[in-house]
């Protein structure tokens, strides 16, 4: 046996102490759940604007095509070209926007922008 076990035993006040500490931690368990439950009912849409008016100017890409392969490549729910609801892209002469609900960030329309940079050959043209 442990010193700690005998130790309550021996002194009944801290027996009592150590028994309600279980109670205690189930009540605050509970109470952080709530919280999270209530906050995870909000959702937050996001907007990013990818400005391609340099290249586009110079004619080394085309926003049509860039936003062609956006709406091919960007996954919603680990499958490709099911935006839905979820994911909307709109173009206006050389910018794109791109507006999604929360779980979406600025790295993976980062990543996709240099993919596509890189199917054109023009990755470590443009910097």
């Amino acid at each position: 046996r442990s010193p700690l076990a005998q130790g309550n035993r021996a002194d009944p006040a801290r027996a009592h102490c150590c028994a309600s500490l279980p109670r205690r931690l189930a009540a605050m368990v509970v109470k952080g759940l709530k919280k999270k439950a209530a906050v995870k009912g909000k959702k937050s849409t996001l907007k990013f604007t990818l400005d391609c008016q340099q290249p586009a100017d110079d004619n080394i890409i085309e926003t049509k095509d860039f936003e062609k392969f956006l709406t091919g490549r960007i996954k919603v729910e680990g499958k490709t070209g099911n935006l839905g609801d979820k994911v909307t892209i709109t173009r206006e002469k050389s910018k794109i926007h791109v507006s999604a609900e929360a779980p979406f960030s600025k790295r993976y329309l980062k990543y996709l922008g240099k993919k596509y940079l890189k199917s054109q050959q023009l990755r470590d043209f443009l910097r």
